[in-house]
C-alpha cells in the first residue's frame, strides 16, 4: 500500500547513495542546472547544492515546494515535476535525474476529451430558476403547514388518553407515509425514467431535477439507512438492486434508473454514488454498475459511468473517475483507483437470509408508527396543552401582552435547551456503556437482529454533532471523550487534541496514543461489515502522531507511533508498521514527519512555556465554549419567540402563519448566523498567517470555527448558497453553481464567475500540523470546476476553467494552469477519457418522456 521503491528511499536519500549515483549526461546536467535556478529564485538564495536535501538541507517544506512546481510547469524546456516526485526524488540531482528518466507517457488509445467550453448562463435564466426554487419552497411550507394545523385542530378535539394515542398514529402515520411517497410520485411525474446525458444548470430540465433531489434530501426514508427498508425505497425509485444489499451510505443517490447494484453488494458510509455531477455549468447523470458481492469501502466516490464486476472490491478514502471500471473479483483501492492485493471485507459471513430482513424491517415499522409516531405527535399535542405559555395563546378569546410573550419564551427555551445539554450528556456517559455490553468486540454476529439494532442506535446516539462542536478544539474535548468511552491512556494537553468534527462506529473500542492530535473530519472505522454479518473491534492509532483532516482510519491500521498522517490520506492495512514518518496522498507513500517551518514553535511543547501557554488557551476557550451556548440559546430563545408569537396569531389568522413559521425559521436561522460570524471577525478579512497554536489570533479562528453552519445545506444548489456566502465573506463571483460545497475560512477564499462546486467537495484555506497553524487565500478562477469529495487545501490557484476531479486533494501552494485537468490525492495533471453514455446524445435531458424533453429543449 505503501509506494516505495527498493533503491529510492521517499523520506531522503542518504549520503552514501548522493554519491554513488552516476552524473547522468548532459541532458541530466542542464536539466540539474535550470531546476538548481528556479529552486533559489523560489527560495531566494543565490544558489542551491545539487546534493542538498530539500527539507533537510535547505529547509524548505512543501507550501515552497509547490511553488517550485509551479515555476517549473511554465518552463517549457523542462519536465513537469509533481509534488510526489518531490518526495520521491529530494534534492535537485536526483530530481533532475528521475525526471529525465522517466520515459514519456504512451500515446492514449481511447479518445481523450478536449477542454470542455465553460457554459455561462444568462442572468435571466439564473434569476429565473432561483425565483421559481424560492416558490415552490415557500408552496413546500404553505402545504405542510396546512396540513400540520389542520391535524393538530383533529388530534385537539380527542377525549381521552386511548384516543390522543390513535389520533396521533393515524396523523403521523398518514404524515410520514406522504411525505415518503410525495418524492417517488413527484420522481416518476417529472423525469420518468432517468437517462444518461447532460443538461444545463438553471434550466427548466435543472429545475426538475432540483425538486426531485430536495425531495429525496428531506424526506424521512433517511432515517432508514443500513435497514432494508432503504433498499426497497430506491427500488421504488426505479434502482435495480438485487437481494442482500446493505447501503449504509447517507448520501442519497438522485438519478435511480441509472443505479444497479448486485445481491450481496455491501456499501460503507461516507460514500457517494449520486449518478450525476456537476461539470462545467452543465448536469450530467451517468450509469453506476455494481456487479454482486461488491464491497465498497467507507469514504468513496464513485463517479458517473463507472462499474465493479462481481467480487470487485473498493477500499476506503479510494475513487473511481469516469470510465473506469474494476473487473470481477479484483481489489482496488486509492484516488483514481489501482489494483492492490489487500483484502478489504474482513469479517466472516453470518446466516442473514431473507426471512430476517423482512422481519427487521417489519419490526422496524412497527415499532415507527406504534411507538415514535404517536410519542411525537400525541407527546407534542400533550406538552402543547400542559405548558401554560402555549395553551393560553391557542385560546383566541384570551389577550395577552406582549411581555408575558418574552418572559415565557425565556423560561421555555432555557428549559429546552438546558435540558437538552445537561441531560443529553447524562444518557451519553452512560447509557453506550450499558449497551455495549450486548455487542462484545471481536465476535461476528448476523445483521438485523438485536444486536444489529443495538450497534446501530450507539453509533447514532454517540455521533451527535452538537457536543463534539461544543468541546472540540480544546482541552475539555478530552474529558468528553473519555466519558462516552475513548481510551485516551495518558493525555498530553496541548488545547487542539481533537477537532469539531469526529465520528466512530462505537466509542468503547477506540484508543488513541498520548500526544496525538487530530484535525476535523476523523472517522474511526471501527467497525467491519460484509452482507450478511458485521463485527466491532479495537481501532488504535498510536502515540504522538499528527491526523488532518478528512480521514478514515480502519482497524488494523498500518501506523505506529510518531507519524503525519496528511489530510485525505489512505491509511495503509497491509506491510510494515509505519513509524516516525508521514504518510501522503491515496495510496499513501512516505513523506518526512516533519520540517524546519513546522518545528520553530517547539519552545511551546514543553515546561513552563507550555503550562503558561495552555493555561491561557484553556481560559479562552471556555469563554468561547460560554458564548457559544448563549449564542445557541439566543437562537432557540428566538425560534421560541417567533413559535409562541405564530401560535398566538393561529387563533386570528388560522393556518397561514403555521405555514410560514418554517421560511421565517430558515431566514432568522441564516440571518442570524451571518451577523455572528461578521461580528467575531469584526466585519473584517482574515489575513493569512503562520503562527503557534498558543497565539490569541489562531484562538480567535477557532472561536470563527464554531458558528453553526449546517443549516446552509438547504441552499445547496440554488442562487440563494452564493449569495449566502457573500454575506459570510466569501468573495463569489455570478452565477456561481455550488450543489454541497463547504468553505473553512470564509474571508480567505476567492470563487470566480461560473464556477462548479459539487457535493461534498471543500475549500479549507488552512492547516494545522501539529502545533503551527498556517493559513492563506485560495483562488478559484472563473468558471471552475471541483469534483464530488474534491479537497483544495490552502494557499492554492486554479486557473480559469480548471477541472479538479472527484475525491481529489490538490495540496497547498500547488497553482493549476487554466483550462487544465488534475485528479488524484495528491491531484497531478490527468487526461479525462471521453465516455459517451449509452442511448444518449449531447443535452439530452434527463427524461424519457419525449414530451417533456421537446419542452427542456
Amino acid at each position: 500500500m505503501v509506494e516505495q521503491s527498493s533503491d529510492v528511499h521517499i523520506e531522503g536519500m542518504d549520503d552514501e547513495t548522493l554519491v554513488a549515483r552516476h552524473v547522468g549526461g548532459p541532458a541530466v546536467s542542464e536539466t540539474q542546472s535550470r531546476l538548481a535556478d528556479v529552486l533559489a529564485d523560489v527560495m531566494g538564495v543565490e544558489n542551491v547544492p545539487a546534493d542538498a536535501h530539500f527539507f533537510e538541507s535547505l529547509g524548505a517544506n512543501s507550501l515552497v515546494m509547490a511553488q517550485f512546481c509551479a515555476r517549473v510547469r511554465k518552463r517549457e524546456d523542462l519536465p513537469s515535476p509533481s509534488m510526489k516526485d518531490i518526495y520521491r526524488y529530494p534534492t535537485i540531482h536526483a530530481l533532475a535525474e528521475g525526471l529525465t528518466e522517466t520515459p514519456s507517457p504512451p500515446e492514449p488509445t481511447a479518445l481523450v476529451m478536449p477542454p470542455e467550453p465553460v457554459r455561462r448562463a444568462s442572468g435571466l435564466s439564473h434569476a429565473l430558476c432561483g425565483t421559481a426554487q424560492l416558490l415552490i419552497f415557500l408552496g413546500y411550507s404553505l402545504v405542510a403547514g396546512f396540513a400540520t394545523a389542520g391535524g393538530y385542530e383533529w388530534v385537539a378535539t380527542s377525549t381521552g388518553a386511548w384516543d390522543v394515542y390513535l389520533r396521533s398514529l393515524v396523523f403521523g402515520g398518514v404524515g410520514f407515509v406522504a411525505l415518503c411517497a410525495f418524492p417517488v410520485v413527484a420522481k416518476w411525474v417529472l423525469i420518468g425514467r432517468w437517462k444518461a446525458g447532460e443538461f444545463p444548470v438553471w434550466g427548466l430540465a435543472y429545475l426538475r431535477f432540483w425538486v426531485v433531489k430536495a425531495l429525496l434530501h428531506a424526506n424521512p426514508m433517511i432515517l432508514f439507512i443500513g435497514n432494508p427498508l432503504y433498499v426497497f425505497y430506491l427500488r421504488a425509485l426505479g434502482a435495480r438492486i438485487g437481494k442482500g444489499v446493505t447501503i449504509l451510505s447517507h448520501s442519497v443517490p438522485v438519478c435511480t434508473d441509472l443505479l444497479t447494484i448486485g445481491s450481496g453488494t455491501v456499501i460503507r458510509k461516507d460514500s457517494f454514488f449520486l449518478g450525476y455531477r456537476a461539470h462545467a455549468g452543465y448536469i450530467q447523470t451517468g450509469r453506476i454498475s455494481i456487479g454482486r458481492d461488491v464491497y465498497i469501502g467507507e469514504k468513496t466516490v464513485l463517479d458517473i459511468d463507472t462499474s465493479m464486476g462481481d467480487g470487485a472490491q473498493l477500499g476506503h478514502s479510494s475513487s473511481l473517475h469516469r470510465g473506469q471500471s474494476v473487473p470481477a473479483g479484483e481489489h482496488q483501492h486509492g484516488s483514481p483507483a489501482q489494483t492492490t492485493d489487500v483484502d478489504y471485507l474482513r469479517v466472516a459471513p453470518a446466516r442473514c437470509g431473507t426471512g430476517r430482513r423482512a422481519w427487521f424491517a417489519l419490526a422496524s415499522l412497527l415499532q415507527l408508527f406504534l411507538l415514535y409516531v404517536p410519542l411525537g405527535v400525541g407527546g407534542l399535542y400533550i406538552l402543547f396543552d400542559a405548558v401554560p405559555a402555549v395553551r393560553r395563546r391557542l385560546d383566541p378569546r384570551t389577550a395577552l401582552p406582549p411581555g408575558e410573550l418574552v418572559t415565557d419564551a425565556v423560561v421555555l427555551s432555557l428549559v429546552l435547551f438546558v435540558g437538552f445539554v445537561v441531560l443529553g450528556l447524562v444518557l451519553l456517559c452512560t447509557l453506550p456503556r450499558l449497551l455495549h455490553l450486548v455487542v462484545p468486540p471481536d465476535r461476528v454476529f448476523p445483521l438485523y437482529g438485536f444486536r444489529y439494532a443495538v450497534h446501530r442506535a450507539t453509533a447514532r446516539m454517540t455521533n451527535i454533532k452538537f457536543f463534539a462542536w461544543l468541546f472540540g478544539d480544546s482541552s475539555y474535548v478530552v474529558h468528553y471523550l473519555r466519558g462516552i468511552g475513548y481510551d485516551l491512556s495518558h493525555v498530553e494537553q496541548t488545547g487542539s487534541n481533537f477537532g469539531t468534527e469526529l465520528q466512530h462506529e462505537t466509542p468503547l473500542l477506540v484508543t488513541v496514543g498520548s500526544g496525538t492530535m487530530v484535525a476535523d473530519g476523523l472517522s474511526v472505522v471501527n467497525a467491519d461489515y460484509s452482507a450478511t454479518s458485521f463485527r466491532v473491534s479495537r481501532a488504535t492509532i498510536g502515540a504522538r502522531n499528527f491526523l488532518g483532516n478528512n480521514i478514515a482510519y480502519p482497524i488494523g491500521g498500518r501506523t505506529g507511533e510518531n507519524c503525519l498522517l496528511a489530510t485525505k490520506v489512505m491509511v495503509p492495512l497491509d506491510g510494515e508498521v509505519r513509524e516516525g514518518v508521514g504518510l501522503l496522498g491515496s495510496p499513501c507513500f512516505e513523506i518526512p514527519r516533519s520540517v524546519e517551518r513546522d518545528s520553530r514553535f517547539d519552545k511551546f511543547r514543553s515546561g513552563d512555556a507550555l503550562r503558561r501557554s495552555l493555561a491561557a488557551k484553556n481560559r479562552y476557550n471556555l469563554r468561547s465554549m460560554a458564548l457559544m451556548l448563549f449564542v445557541r440559546w439566543l437562537h432557540v430563545l428566538g425560534l421560541t419567540l417567533l413559535g409562541l408569537a405564530t401560535v398566538e396569531l393561529y387563533g386570528v389568522l388560522g393556518h397561514v402563519v403555521i405555514a410560514t413559521y418554517m421560511a421565517l425559521t430558515l431566514v432568522v436561522t441564516t440571518l442570524y448566523y451571518v451577523l455572528l460570524e461578521r461580528c467575531l471577525t469584526r466585519f473584517r478579512r482574515l489575513r493569512p498567517m503562520l503562527c503557534s497554536i498558543y497565539d490569541p489570533a489562531f484562538w480567535a479562528q477557532e472561536r470563527l470555527w464554531k458558528v453553526p453552519d449546517r443549516h446552509l445545506n438547504i441552499y445547496n444548489g440554488t442562487p440563494f448558497k452564493a449569495l449566502v456566502w457573500r454575506l459570510t465573506g466569501v468573495r463569489v463571483g455570478r452565477r456561481v453553481f455550488d450543489d454541497g460545497c463547504y468553505m473553512t475560512d470564509r474571508t480567505l477564499a476567492v470563487i470566480g464567475d461560473d464556477c462548479t462546486l459539487n457535493a461534498g467537495s471543500k475549500v479549507q484555506c488552512h492547516s494545522q500540523e501539529d502545533g503551527t497553524f498556517k493559513s492563506d487565500i485560495s483562488t478559484l478562477g472563473a468558471g471552475c470546476t471541483l469534483g464530488v469529495g474534491a479537497h483544495v487545501h490552502y494557499g492554492v490557484t486554479m486557473g480559469d476553467g480548471a477541472r479538479l476531479a472527484p475525491d481529489s486533494f490538490l495540496m497547498k501552494g500547488e497553482e493549476v494552469p487554466a483550462h487544465a485537468r488534475w485528479g488524484g490525492n495528491p491531484a497531478v495533471e490527468m487526461l479525462e477519457a471521453a465516455v459517451l453514455p449509452a442511448g444518449s446524445g449531447p443535452r439530452t435531458p434527463p427524461s424519457v418522456d419525449s414530451a417533456a424533453a421537446a419542452s427542456v429543449k
